[in-house]
């Protein structure tokens, strides 16, 4: 006889739990199991028994999902019996050739993810691998690094959208952002409850799902995709969302800078873990830290004041699409300060899940939502300093100390997160699971056919322009290239410039602290303040051009010789053939993925509810008529 081993053995009532485990597909009964193993020629002949070889995996049905068990060469046993009181049962036992093998239900890993609102790629590991000489040089993220030094750093990781909203229906959805209907949108996105989202086929799968703060919002209803509040824990406090205002009046009522930002951090802490309290120990996690600390608003000066980040050691590393001035300087310094919060955070948290012994068996995922707030070139923009986010990715399975080339677009984090846990990726997501990449060897690129991601926006803040329409773009990313297709490039791309002639002429102070005062689709801030009221300086004139006027409907940049992309070369006959190839390209995949923007001039985005008035807002105008 072989020396078989049992390793576990499962019985269920069918009477009871007809649904329940039972094997449906990829068992593969070989009738001549006899040939393989002949010592059990008899017990293979029995009425009631039968020996199934099982290749690779098998697959149980639970509820509506299924969980994939990885297993080697392991033999299937059943043997049918009755009883007066148990009614119809199946005793099923998985027996191991010669003692060695894996476990019967593949450990299924937790999941760690931590998403921060407005974070772009900015993170001081990119500094090193990079090289130094720009911004990351300046911005301190110690936690981040070491997790994406302890497994993979992804060097060109994009949003499928730069704006909150339509980024977050893209991830959670594992879709394109056009293909969930009013969730394409920002202001005014819907929720359609029929589009299966990653968290909530987790815990139809038997995973203990929750959330702290912002997953998907504004929306209707707020964090839908995530069960709404329904996982919510954050009774413990939320004011790490604002952290540097926070922080300052916890300091200005008499508290030492490093009490304050603890008792920030307990909040956090405590609400990790209520969150692991309330697990059955038997179950795999999943858990979603999305803090709004790096959305604006900061407090003026906190970048230094809190963590010593020197505004003056910005100079000379800026791009050339963000003014070298001490304004803007100082406004770049203070967002660096609330990511290196947002760092801190990370590290607390991973300090707790060491605590209760999970960490061996966590997957850990760290990204944000798009770029920089308030900044030329950054949020709602589809060029690289908005689009472009940090990405590392480290825990079971993940073969660490490696950096890739590979493109990324954060809707293949949802297959990702299906995969590892054994559920079924659905038909509907487009993303592709990044397992290929993750147990990989290799560094550099991995996966040859990832060169490209495609992106895209439509509206964002619904009143930007007049009309209340959206400012429709797509755009495809290389190594090489980033083109940019404009298709409405008679409308202002980032919003109309409402009150900068005329009698009733914003001020600067209203700029800076009134997103909608002007230009609306660019956050308010000092920035934005200092750029829009230089708009008639002859200096300065020609960049609030660039960055706020209009564009053309092609932009191509080539990014080895302009890696800022601050010179469109689309109508250059030298990269006419380059401009072709990428249209095609970009096209090719929005009709593969049936992008209504090709359809019928984009009739579904140019028509409400996904452009036009609001209907609440619609209603108060009525009412104050």
């Amino acid at each position: 006889m072989p020396m078989f081993e049992y390793l576990d053995f499962r019985v269920v009532d069918l009477a009871k739990d007809p649904p329940r485990h039972r094997i449906f597909s990829k068992i593969h009964y070989d009738l001549q199991l006899t040939r393989y193993f002949p010592e059990f020629r008899n017990e293979a002949s029995t009425e009631h028994s039968k020996l199934v070889t099982l290749r690779r995996s098998f697959k149980v049905l639970n509820h509506e999902t299924s969980h994939v068990f990885g297993l080697k060469h392991c033999i299937f046993y059943g043997n049918t019996m009755r009883s007066s009181n148990l009614g119809s049962l199946l005793l099923i036992a998985i027996l191991f050739i010669n003692g060695h093998a894996e476990a019967v239900e593949a450990k299924r890993p937790n999941i760690l993810f931590f998403f921060a609102d407005d974070w772009g790629r900015y993170a001081s590991i990119y500094s090193e691998v990079n090289g130094k000489g720009g911004i990351n040089d300046v911005v301190r993220t110690p936690n981040f690094d070491r997790v994406a030094k302890q497994g993979v750093l992804f060097r060109h990781a994009h949003v499928n959208a730069p704006s909150c909203t339509p980024c977050r229906s893209s991830l959670l959805s594992g879709q394109y952002f056009w293909r969930t209907g009013q969730g394409a949108i920002l202001q005014g996105a819907v929720w359609d409850k029929s589009i299966p989202s990653y968290p909530l086929l987790l815990r139809d799968a038997g995973y203990h799902i929750g959330k702290s703060y912002k997953v998907w919002s504004p929306g209707t209803p707020p964090d839908a995709p995530y069960g709404g509040q329904e996982h919510s824990y954050q009774k413990r406090g939320g004011r790490f969302n604002q952290f540097s205002e926070n922080v300052t009046k916890l300091i200005e009522s008499g508290k030492p800078l490093d009490d304050s930002k603890e008792e920030l951090y307990s909040e956090i802490r405590d609400n990790f873990k209520d969150f692991l309290a309330a697990r059955d120990s038997d179950k795999p996690f999943c858990y979603w830290f999305g803090p709004t600390n790096v959305h604006r608003s900061w407090i003026k000066g906190s970048g230094k004041k809190l963590w010593q980040i020197d505004p003056d050691s910005l100079q000379g590393k800026m791009p050339p699409f963000l003014p070298d001035v001490p304004e803007v300087r100082e406004d770049l310094a203070d967002y660096f300060g609330e990511i290196a919060a947002w760092d801190a955070g990370i590290g607390v948290l991973l300090a707790e899940l060491d605590k209760s012994g999970q960490r061996e068996n966590t997957l850990i995922v760290i990204s944000g939502d798009h770029g920089a707030p308030g900044f030329p070139h950054g949020k709602c923009n589809l060029y690289g300093f908005g689009t472009g986010v940090s990405l590392g990715i480290s825990g079971p399975g993940v073969v660490g100390g490696r950096v890739v080339d590979d493109f990324v677009n954060l809707p293949d984090l949802a297959p990702t997160f299906l995969e590892a846990a054994g559920v079924n990726t659905p038909q509907v997501m487009t993303g592709r699971s990044l397992w290929p990449i993750l147990k990989s060897e290799k560094s550099g690129l991995v996966d040859e056919t990832r060169t490209w991601v495609v992106t895209g926006r439509e509206r964002h803040v619904e009143d930007a322009r007049s009309d209340y329409s959206p400012y429709p773009q797509r755009a495809i990313h290389t190594a090489e290239n980033l083109l940019i297709i404009n298709f409405r490039p008679d409308r202002w791309p980032l919003g109309d410039p409402y009150r900068l002639v005329g009698d009733n002429i914003a001020t600067v102070e209203e700029i800076t602290k009134t997103t909608r005062t002007t230009i609306a689709d660019v956050d308010a801030s000092p920035t934005k303040g200092w750029l829009v009221g230089k708009r008639n300086s002859p200096m300065w004139k020609p960049h609030f051009e660039w960055a706020f006027g209009k564009r053309p409907k092609y932009e191509l940049y080539d990014l080895k010789k302009d890696p800022h992309e601050t010179k469109n070369v689309a109508d250059d006959p030298a990269y006419a053939t380059i401009k072709a190839d990428l249209e095609k390209r970009l096209m090719s995949e929005l009709s593969r993925t049936g992008d209504p923007r090709l359809v019928d001039d984009g009739k579904f985005f140019e028509t409400p509810p996904m452009s036009g008035p609001l209907v609440d807002n619609a209603k108060k105008k009525a009412q104050n008529k």
